[in-house]
């Protein structure tokens, strides 16, 4: 479970085996500890620590609601623990009951890990103006955990606090068999601590500046009565999900939306409105030693979250999301490959994708009226000239690995440019619109290949690929030819061509091409025959053939290699297809509901093989990925509401009106510093689109008529020239280079481009 107030607190809590895991704060982005978890032992040698007991029930007050309840059961006792965050103070509150054999004691141990740092906190048994509390520092952040009894008294016993590893709690159980060290203070380094309490409790953990700060939160949280709390947290959300309008889909796709809704508004940072990380969670978290985890804000996933909260009609999130994406947004025009809140890189490659979803955003805002004055036409047009002067290849795909030309990231940089049209002026609009429409009628030049030994193998005539390298469209190379493709399970050196993924599905759900195309069809058989995989639960689709991110087959956690396993997110994309292709969406909707856990998180990954009791694998449910995975619940969400309204809840309304699934038809080439074509189709007109003004030299077939054309400007960071050579035949050729007018200097180099006959869908 994952969970946070609606109020003032700027406090978030994550739950996992039935205890207390990282609690974050001030931020979302900076976990403070570990976990918080609870031993129950007598004094003869029996204990058993919660989260390996394996054996607890997890309930909420209501759906959607993030107060937990957590029953844990032993043949000697019952132990129920109530946690919910308070609405006004930086404390998670923690109620508890042990029933059972009266020689049991519960022992509270917890492992800071202040600022997300493992390695320098101090921690001691301190007083606070006479009340024991077990306390932490490092560098600005400090924590506390207090506890009291129903009269208000302090009640913590014996406490100690120590190293891990050395001296902590969890050490002296295991070497002891009980309590036998009571140490005041520990650090700097890796520290736990422990105290001993009585049968019930209510414990208040806090987190300020200092220690002491942290000690005054949590003491005067606990003057508050703990079912006065709990119903303030449950009256807080349930007042919030009362304003959303969902879709009746049937009572149990019902309750997994409201729990949906829940998850994306938990994932909302307080002090940097608009933000939302991936999630609150660390990939094989156990054994990673990743910094940053899915605790980050990614443009991309953070514009899927806005789509499914404008289908909600959450438009003040949305407009929150779009002012914290302007605030981010590069002076050239793109936005980091992901960040930490306040705006500064985690990693900076460079994604296509992630400069176009803003532009999205905004025009999805302005379509439904919703756009409420937020000046975005600067950030649009720094954006296109971003996608304008990168474009069509991108530096990574949305999986932040391969470069070059990808469906996906295509479809959405088409659309960008169609729907930023409306906010661009007169000569900038309509450059835009001839890059997409040439973007787009070059999609299967590019991307969809045929007669290739998996066509023959599959049946069908072609598909398209996952990605088209950058060389093998500009230089005397073939997507037959060997290419590198990063997190591959076996040999990364493999054909472009024999590389499938889901990604295409984008151009359908965008309208670029229809449900029925026949390119479509066959690419949908491919994916459907090589990366779905039936399991218990349902359908689930691979990201790519022969991916290499997941567990390995053994079960044991990825370290930088493994096997990819299914994504639950694919198949609400492939549940969206299904929509357009007039197929029935609630298999779909079903299936992720049942790859989820218990309480309904959705994983970035299940299991797709045999069970693995040892890391407790189970086909059709989670795996050790993310989770939950705040994109997998922005697709589940909008896949309901789109099965409301009759197609993609998503689809960007321009782009769909322009193209409506049929390939644009162009009397023109487009010659880009990115992308040069070595041919362009008799009949077109060639432009040549620089990044400076130019005077451009041209002539043909081996420069003769040479003339001298200068470009104008498209207020897109573009300079263009159209050279009139449609009357040129099918093996004619045109030569050209540039006198650089700013720099007065020549290009130095001349480049060349052959005529070829029209394709047989280009007529």
């Amino acid at each position: 479970m994952v969970g946070a107030s609606l109020g003032s607190s700027r406090l978030w809590f994550t739950v996992a085996q039935g205890i207390v895991t990282e609690v974050y704060y001030p931020r979302i982005d900076i976990p403070q500890i570990k976990d918080l978890g609870f031993i129950i032992a007598d004094d003869c040698g029996f204990w058993v620590e919660l989260r390996r007991l394996g054996s607890y029930t997890v309930t909420l007050p209501n759906p959607g609601v993030p107060a937990v309840e957590i029953v844990h059961h032993h043949p000697s006792f019952t132990f129920t623990l109530r946690l919910c965050p308070s609405q006004r103070r930086d404390v998670l509150l923690l109620r508890y009951h042990l029933d059972g054999d009266e020689s049991l004691r519960p022992y509270a141990l917890l492992a800071p890990r202040l600022g997300g740092d493992a390695e320098s906190n101090t921690a001691a048994v301190a007083m606070h103006n006479g009340r024991v509390i077990l306390a932490a520092e490092q560098g600005p952040f400090g924590l506390a955990l207090s506890a009291v009894g129903a009269d208000g008294a302090d009640v913590w016993r014996r406490c100690s606090v120590g190293c891990v590893a050395s001296s902590d709690g969890w050490q002296d159980f295991n070497r002891h068999g009980r309590m036998t060290w009571e140490y005041d203070n520990a650090g700097p380094g890796t520290v736990a601590m422990m105290g001993e309490l009585p049968a019930q409790a209510t414990l208040a953990l806090g987190f300020a500046t200092s220690q002491v700060a942290a000690a005054t939160l949590s003491v005067s949280s606990l003057m508050e009565d703990f079912s006065q709390v709990w119903d303030a947290q449950c009256r807080s959300w349930e007042g919030w999900l009362s304003k959303i309008t969902h879709p009746e889909l049937g009572e149990d796709v019902d309750r997994m939306l409201t729990f949906s809704s829940t998850v994306l508004k938990v994932h909302q940072d307080r002090t940097y409105c608009g933000a939302a990380v991936a999630s609150l969670s660390i990939p094989w978290g156990d054994s990673s030693e990743s910094r940053g985890g899915y605790h980050l804000v990614w443009p991309r996933d953070l514009v899927e979250t806005a789509g499914a909260l404008i289908a909600m009609e959450s438009y003040d999130d949305a407009r929150d999301v779009l002012r914290y994406l302007i605030a981010t947004q590069q002076q050239d025009g793109h936005w980091f490959q992901n960040q930490w809140l306040g705006g500064s890189a985690f990693w900076s490659g460079i994604q296509l994708d992630e400069a176009a979803f803003p532009i999205l955003l905004a025009s999805t805002l302005k379509e439904r009226n919703a756009l409420d004055g937020i000046a975005v036409s600067d950030m649009i047009s720094r954006a296109v000239r971003f996608i304008a002067c990168e474009g069509p290849a991108t530096g990574q795909d949305r999986w932040e690995e391969d470069a070059g030309v990808n469906t996906f990231t295509l479809a959405i940089a088409i659309a960008a440019l169609v729907e930023a049209s409306a906010f661009l002026d007169t000569e900038a609009q309509r450059f835009a619109l001839r890059l997409a429409d040439y973007w787009n009628a070059q999609l299967e030049q590019w991307t969809f290949v045929q007669d290739t030994p998996l066509a023959r193998d599959s049946g069908v005539s072609g598909y398209y690929i996952r990605t088209s390298p950058l060389d093998a469209l500009t230089r005397d190379h073939t997507l037959s030819e060997i290419v590198q493709i990063k997190n591959l399970a076996r040999d990364p050196n493999l054909p472009a061509n024999s590389q499938i993924a889901t990604d295409f599905l984008q151009l359908v759900r965008y309208g670029l091409r229809r449900a029925d195309d026949p390119k479509i069809l066959d690419s949908v058989k491919i994916i459907d025959r090589l990366l779905k995989v039936d399991t218990p639960s349902g359908p689930v689709w691979h990201r790519y053939d022969d991916d290499g991110y997941g567990e390995h087959d053994d079960g044991s956690a990825f370290d930088g290699a493994g096997r990819g396993r299914g994504w639950p997110l694919l198949t609400g994309e492939r549940g969206h297809y299904a929509l357009a292709a007039g197929e029935d969406v609630l298999p779909y909707l079903k299936a992720m509901m049942a790859m989820s856990s218990p309480m309904g998180l959705i994983p970035e990954q299940i299991w797709d093989s045999n069970s693995i009791d040892k890391y407790d694998l189970v086909p059709g449910k989670p795996s050790g990925s993310a989770m939950p995975l705040v994109w997998a619940h922005s697709e589940f969400v909008k896949l309901c509401y789109s099965q409301a309204l009759g197609h993609a809840v998503d689809r960007p309304a321009a782009t769909w009106a322009r193209y409506g699934g049929q390939r644009p038809k162009i009397d023109y080439d487009i010659w880009l510093s990115k992308l040069r074509p070595r041919n362009m189709r008799s009949g077109n007109t060639l432009c040549i689109a620089l990044k400076a003004p130019a005077r451009v030299h041209w002539g043909v077939n081996g420069w003769n008529e040479i003339r001298d054309a200068d470009t104008r400007d498209t207020g897109l960071g573009l300079h263009v020239v159209d050279l009139p050579v449609a009357q040129l035949a099918a093996g004619a050729t045109v030569q050209f280079t540039f006198f650089w007018l700013e720099t007065k200097g020549w290009e130095g180099q001349d480049y060349e481009v052959s005529v070829v006959n029209q394709r047989k869908d280009d007529a």
